[in-house]
């Protein structure tokens, strides 16, 4: 053959077939790959969407609990209209569900074992037997007869008696 090296006239089946597979192991290493970003991503993505559900969870609760404050301040004689701000000391707690198991056969490790049981769906996410809610940590209220001190006392009690705070815990003034 006219114009080809001897090196490669002089080459049979089987080095041409080693010298295909390092090139082609050449391709491949060569070739970006995203070294399991895409798995870590789309978890990333799954626990971003979990917490901003958690957290839309938690805001329409304090909605409810704030309106329903509102509205039930706005009935009482002398508060008027009324304006209640919420804060919580935490979000919540979810309770999982346990399997405790009693375990007598060993000497060193007698006692009880607990296990936790995950849904039957993916088998990944613990199977949750009870949601707490968040703890109410304070309450701040504006009221038009926020001024007169038997209605900031009625609304204390009233607040006392809904969430399970202390008097120090809760604000009231008089609305503009």
């Amino acid at each position: 053959m006219k114009g080809v090296p001897d090196f490669f006239q002089k080459m049979d089946k089987t080095k041409w077939l080693i010298l295909g597979l390092c090139g082609a192991l050449l391709l491949i290493i060569a070739l970006p790959t995203d070294g399991g970003r895409q798995k870590k991503d789309s978890l990333t993505q799954q626990e971003t969407g979990s917490a901003q559900e958690e957290e839309s969870r938690i805001q329409a609760y304090k909605k409810q609990l704030s309106g329903e404050l509102e509205r039930t301040l706005g009935y009482m004689h002398g508060v008027g209209k009324a304006h209640v701000m919420i804060t919580f000391q935490d979000s919540g707690e979810n309770v999982v569900e346990k399997d405790i198991s009693k375990s007598e056969n060993t000497k060193a490790n007698s006692g009880y074992q607990e296990s936790t049981v995950y849904g039957e769906a993916d088998g990944k996410n613990p199977y949750v037997s009870q949601q707490k809610l968040p703890k109410v940590e304070g309450v701040f209220v504006v009221a038009e007869g926020g001024g007169d001190s038997v209605v900031k006392q009625d609304i204390l009690d009233v607040v006392m008696a809904l969430f399970p705070i202390d008097a120090h815990k809760v604000k009231i003034v008089k609305m503009e």
